[in-house]
């Protein structure tokens, strides 16, 4: 059985974090799974189940405190019109993955094309907004019932270097924290820009479901099988 390890606070890295456990002594690959607002670094753990053991499954927590055992990437307000997000939060926060990929990579000998970033609802944001940015470091990334930030457009890199990514999209069409629309503007961007990517849509709210762990454990086992954008 799979579980995590204590939090570990380190100045040598950008944020605190968690690995699931038993960590593999010499990983050949990384995945960095990112937590929702108002969660914490163990929200996601069930989704190691299914991750091979050469795997370092990596779970780090967000910045921004917003009460007990409640943290998130940035703040944000849920209006009618839609989410309005503190930009400037938004922004360190990008920076701050960006800057923990590399020292995870530099401490464990994984290079970008080995490393995967995925998480839930703003945990999924922060993911394709550090893919998109950087693209060279990371493979692939994983929006699972979040969105792309209409603010990271401007730090989009060129389809020259977003040509070596993969991703993949996975909504539910009842959420009613971010409508299913988010999900189709995500592909139709990423379509744009030339990323390959699977869109999966499921019967179900905001949450990350069996349903969607499952799709996404196979596209990380296989991600070739869903580059080519669908919905279920």
């Amino acid at each position: 059985m799979r579980t995590y390890g204590p939090l570990f606070e380190d100045p040598g890295f950008a944020l605190a974090f968690r690995t699931v456990q038993p960590a593999p002594k010499h990983p050949t690959s990384l995945l960095v799974l990112l937590h929702g607002v108002g969660g914490d670094e163990t929200n996601l753990a069930s989704l190691a189940a299914g991750v091979p053991p050469e795997t370092l499954v990596v779970m780090p927590r967000g910045p921004v405190a917003l009460g007990p055992q409640a943290y998130g990437w940035f703040r944000v307000t849920f209006t009618g019109s839609g989410p309005v997000i503190e930009a400037a939060e938004a922004e360190a926060s990008r920076r701050l993955l960006a800057d923990f990929l590399r020292q995870l990579q530099l401490r464990h000998g994984v290079d970008g094309d080995h490393t995967v970033v995925a998480g839930f609802s703003q945990g999924g944001i922060l993911s394709a907004s550090v893919a998109l940015s950087e693209p060279e470091r990371v493979a692939g990334f994983g929006i699972l019932a979040g969105r792309i930030l209409p603010e990271l457009e401007p730090r989009v890199a060129a389809p020259s270097r977003l040509a070596r990514l993969r991703g993949i999209v996975a909504h539910g069409r009842l959420d009613e924290k971010l409508p299913v629309d988010w999900a189709h503007r995500a592909s139709a961007s990423l379509s744009r820009w030339g990323v390959a990517h699977g869109l999966h849509l499921y019967p179900a709210g905001h949450a990350l479901t069996a349903a969607m762990q499952a799709d996404f454990l196979a596209w990380l086992g296989n991600p070739a099988a869903s580059w080519n954008a669908r919905a279920d």
